[in-house]
């Protein structure tokens, strides 16, 4: 059912109204618009503020950007207008897609980080606003806000949705995804977004558990949580066996931060202190460290790295996880952290971002503390609508949430 004129002035006006706490957006569109009739009629969407929406301004998180309204969509955001899904505005980044956070606070635990970069996205779901955001990936930005937040977030394999229309930071590894309120509204947005493919056999998936990566310790509960939905998922009659960390996990982090202070910097060289010494003064000082890191890499470091990332994912699957079709692991190193000047570590996500295998972030359960938590399945490179598909029937035996008390569409704040 499409929404009328005085059904949207009224979901933006309660938005407007809840977002003086959250602070997820950071516009709304006053007279959004779509196509009439569609797969996606009646359904609301939030932008991640790196993302074209004609008539708005792509900030990208910074006060360095243009304010001028862009001309026209995205790919990703006139695909969804055309399915009659309705873009409602842009919500807050990281400045640049990177680290630096903005305002948006988590709406489980307001002390506590959304996650980043795509914070708004993760948190405007979270909150019942929208019923699902685009965002985009680098590192962990797609993954880590849903696990914080306690939704479900998807990351496709790399290169599988347009970035026409995305300010493009780190072309290597940035990839748009969504976050959603569900595995099935994940679904049907990726019925839209991922090019069609032929259905896989309805047989239930193999799963390989995969609990700790070198470098890394997750926290009691976390790994609790990757236990628990191993366990359930083998007395549910699923094929489940542990595997040891990937072997090349710490070389793939390395070749993740030469890649990004890289490609950064020099997508970002119009706003260095050499070419305009004013506007850097007005960038973060964690960007400007970031781009002075960039600066310093020769472009055979670069070049080693990049070539590093293409063997990476030339290799095959099965060298690591044999016949496996899904891996099960955690999505962050645990619940997110207190505080709003951070936006948590990403470690433990990066490897996948750097594979380009596509990932889904499940919420399970939570803390004593009512914070998220959940675990994270990884597919084969080009599996994503198999892995969607499979997520439906995994998430509904591992789930332990009472969703009762989650928030539904134009719900405000508590």
């Amino acid at each position: 059912m499409s929404l009328s004129h005085s059904d949207l002035a009224r979901l933006v006006a309660d938005l407007t109204q809840a977002d003086r706490v959250l602070h997820a957006w950071v516009c709304l569109d006053p007279a959004p618009r779509a196509a009439a009739h569609g797969p996606l009629t009646g359904l609301v969407f939030g932008v991640k503020d790196v993302i074209d929406v004609a008539g708005l301004a792509t900030r990208c998180g910074s006060p360095v950007t243009d304010d001028r309204p862009a001309a026209v969509d995205a790919d990703c955001v006139a695909a969804l207008r055309a399915a009659a899904a309705l873009p409602l505005g842009k919500t807050v980044t990281a400045e640049f897609a990177h680290v630096s956070p903005g305002p948006t606070r988590n709406p489980r635990q307001l002390s506590h980080t959304p996650g980043g970069s795509s914070s708004g996205s993760a948190a405007a779901v979270a909150a019942g606003m929208v019923d699902f955001a685009l965002s985009t990936q680098t590192g962990g930005s797609i993954i880590r806000p849903a696990a914080f937040c306690g939704v479900v977030g998807f990351k496709p394999s790399y290169g599988a949705v347009s970035r026409a229309g995305m300010q493009v930071m780190c072309p290597s590894l940035d990839t748009i995804g969504w976050h959603a309120r569900d595995v099935d509204m994940a679904a049907r947005v990726a019925g839209v977004l991922l090019p069609p493919q032929r259905c896989e056999s309805p047989r239930r998936p193999r799963v390989r558990v995969l609990p700790a990566q070198p470098g890394y310790h997750l926290e009691p509960a976390a790994l609790e949580a990757v236990r628990h939905a191993g366990r359930t998922l083998g007395d549910a009659g699923y094929a489940v066996a542990q595997t040891e960390a990937m072997p090349q996990s710490q070389e793939l982090l390395r070749t993740h931060g030469t890649v990004v202070h890289y490609e950064l910097t020099r997508a970002l060289t119009a706003l260095s202190a050499d070419a305009d010494p004013a506007r850097d003064e007005r960038l973060s000082p964690r960007l400007r460290a970031d781009l002075r890191r960039g600066q310093a890499l020769a472009y055979a470091d670069y070049e080693a790295a990049l070539a590093r990332l293409h063997a990476a994912r030339r290799r095959d699957w099965e060298a690591d996880f044999g016949d496996a079709d899904l891996v099960l692991t955690s999505s962050a190193l645990g619940p997110a952290p207190h505080g709003l000047s951070h936006t948590g570590e990403s470690g433990f996500n990066k490897a996948w971002s750097v594979l380009g295998w596509p990932c889904l972030h499940l919420p399970t359960t939570q803390d004593d503390r009512g914070l998220p938590l959940g675990v994270m399945l990884v597919a084969r490179p080009g599996m994503d609508p198999a892995l969607l598909r499979w997520a439906g029937e995994i998430h509904s035996l591992i789930d332990r949430r009472d969703t009762a008390s989650l928030p539904s569409l134009n719900r405000s704040l508590p």
